[in-house]
């Protein structure tokens, strides 16, 4: 059996599509297609194009689509707050339930909001005005350009560096997310953990056989052990400072106790059972305007209703219940 998803080819919907895992029973996560860069911002190395001069950083003229269920839309969320872009860069928020048409705007549901820009009802209508050919998967976060009236870029790594570079003149908050003294070593961390941590959950969850479910779940807790680990001498994944790379660790771990250890079939060990980990979670937490971006509601909804494949019947999962606000001593690592 193969897991399929929904897709745009050449402009049309289609539901039969996209074939999700391949004939091994693994996961093989699409590519994204947007893939332009803001003027001013500094490129990971990765990639090989230039940041193209009609899009500047400016105040007012972007706007992220996301979803406050997906870890690569939270990333977003989360550098926006932390380097205060709330007032120069708005948001929009589909419902957490994705169905056969794709994310949906739900402005009637808690946390949700209509579609600020273009009134559409689904995000797929938005790659369509920025590509009417597009043959793509419709997915969050969605980085739009009001002036351009296109989408600038939909690949959750590149939009936060894009915001951590290019828009630090624009922040409220003066914060560096990716340091130029520590950057290749943060690069280096947020490509290290992407596949046996971010995208393994995934990996994991998403297998159809036994072979590729071992192996990513073996790949999934030895780098978690590792860097539970590393967590033990250094209060962040990179030294002394919060990164980007934190943020992308976040994402995964602050979903992987109500989520990926029942729905995604992780459960060799909560997060909430590692020494280090879990008070390292707690601590990035709590830093200024995170866990106003964190809404377990939509995250467990989303996971537990919009995968029949994993969870049929689309019950949503009780436990666990954490504390994330409980103090973790984590700034001793820096005194």
């Amino acid at each position: 059996m193969q897991l399929l998803m929904n897709m745009l080819v050449n402009g049309e919907w289609r539901t039969d599509t996209y074939q999700a895992t391949n004939e091994k029973g693994a996961f093989e996560r699409g590519q994204t297609t947007f893939r332009n860069w803001i003027a001013g911002s500094d490129l990971p190395p990765h990639i090989e194009a230039e940041a193209d001069e009609r899009f500047q950083p400016e105040a007012g003229r972007y706007h992220l689509y996301v979803s406050y269920a997906c870890p690569w839309a939270h990333r977003t969320l989360l550098v926006r707050a932390l380097m205060g872009l709330e007032d120069a860069i708005d948001v929009s928020v589909v419902d957490p339930y994705r169905g056969e048409d794709g994310w949906q705007f739900t402005p009637e549901k808690a946390g949700c909001t209509e579609d600020k820009l273009h009134d559409s009802e689904f995000l797929r209508e938005l790659y369509v005005e920025a590509d009417p050919d597009a043959t793509c998967r419709v997915t969050v976060p969605v980085l739009w350009d009001t002036e351009e009236e296109t989408i600038v870029n939909n690949e959750s790594r590149e939009i936060i560096r894009m915001l951590s570079t290019g828009f630090r003149d624009v922040g409220k908050r003066d914060v560096d997310l990716a340091p130029e003294s520590i950057r290749e070593t943060v690069d280096e961390i947020i490509t290290d953990i992407y596949e046996p941590i971010n995208n393994g959950v995934y990996r994991a969850g998403f297998a159809t056989k036994q072979g590729p479910y071992d192996e990513a779940v073996e790949e999934l807790f030895d780098a978690l052990d590792y860097w539970d680990d590393v967590l033990a001498d250094q209060r962040f994944l990179a030294g002394d400072r919060l990164t980007e790379a934190d943020i992308c660790m976040f994402t995964t771990l602050i979903r992987f106790d109500h989520v990926y250890h029942t729905h995604f079939m992780c459960n060799v060990q909560y997060i909430h059972q590692y020494d280090n980990l879990w008070p390292y979670l707690r601590d990035v937490y709590q830093q200024p305007g995170v866990a106003e971006t964190v809404d377990l509601g939509h995250i467990k909804e989303h996971y537990y209703t919009t995968h029949p494949d994993v969870t049929p019947h689309g019950i949503i999962a009780r436990g666990p219940d954490l504390e994330f606000s409980a103090p973790h001593d984590r700034t001793a690592l820096t005194e």
